[in-house]
Order: C-alpha cells, then sequence, then structure tokens
C-alpha cells in the first residue's frame, strides 16, 4: 500500500526540478527564492547557513491544507568540501517524498561546478532535474 501524496508534491520517480540559488546576502538569496516560487505547489527549500534576519521565506497557507514550502536550513560551509554529508543527508530525508520543486541556497558559489557534477551523478541524478542557477543580485 502506498502512501498518500502531498498536494502539489511530485510523482514518485520523476526527477525533481531543483535549482541551485546563489548571491551576496542570504536575504538576497531567498527574496529570489520566494518570487521564483510558484503557489500550491509542495516546494522545499535549503538554506544553507543563517538568514540576515530579512527573510521572505516565512509562508500561511492560503487555505486550510493547501502545500506550503517546507524551509530547511543546514550549518553553513563549502558543500562541497565537507565531503556533502550535510547536503547528503538532507537530500535524502526530502526525496523520501519528493517535493514538485526543490531550492538549494548556497552560502558561496565559489565550487558551485563541482557541486552540480557531484548532484548529476549518481544517486542524484536520476532524482533530481537540474535547472539554471538561480543569481540573486
Amino acid at each position: 500500500m502506498s502512501s498518500p501524496q502531498a498536494p502539489g508534491a511530485a510523482r514518485q520517480g520523476t526527477p525533481v526540478p531543483t535549482w541551485l540559488v546563489t548571491g551576496p546576502r542570504a536575504g538576497a538569496r531567498e527574496a529570489a527564492i520566494a518570487a521564483h516560487l510558484p503557489q500550491g505547489m509542495a516546494a522545499v527549500i535549503i538554506l544553507e547557513g543563517l538568514s540576515d534576519g530579512s527573510s521572505t521565506l516565512a509562508f500561511d497557507p492560503p487555505h486550510p491544507g493547501a502545500p506550503v514550502p517546507q524551509v530547511l536550513r543546514i550549518a553553513p560551509g563549502c558543500l562541497h568540501c565537507s565531503g556533502n554529508l550535510i547536503l547528503r543527508v538532507t537530500l535524502n530525508r526530502v526525496l523520501r517524498h519528493p517535493p514538485a520543486r526543490l531550492y538549494i541556497s548556497l552560502a558561496s558559489a565559489e565550487h558551485l561546478d563541482l557541486l552540480r557534477a557531484w548532484l548529476s551523478a549518481p544517486p542524484y541524478g536520476a532524482l533530481l532535474e537540474l535547472q539554471d542557477d538561480l543569481v540573486a543580485s
């Protein structure tokens, strides 16, 4: 017996559209994500580091039962150089019930190409559909 799917969630087996988000400040990255989010879709947002106090990623459902984006914060530090452990654990948890969209906000774009390559390789290459990066200004 399969568990019911969350409203607006991705179908099991369908790669999750995923955006890597870069920019100079946490608030700018969060605003870029908020502007890109469609309403009525289950989205997960993984934010590296702490908010700068001006987060636009606080959500109230428009009506009961409506999907609300899930915001997860992970410790700051290069997601590539740290061996990807924190990101790997977080992604594995998120992908148990795939969202319709996934955003990964990076505190530094220093190793963006290496991180993109890692996410494109097995096992994540079959689970994620990497989109063009979102660059906050």
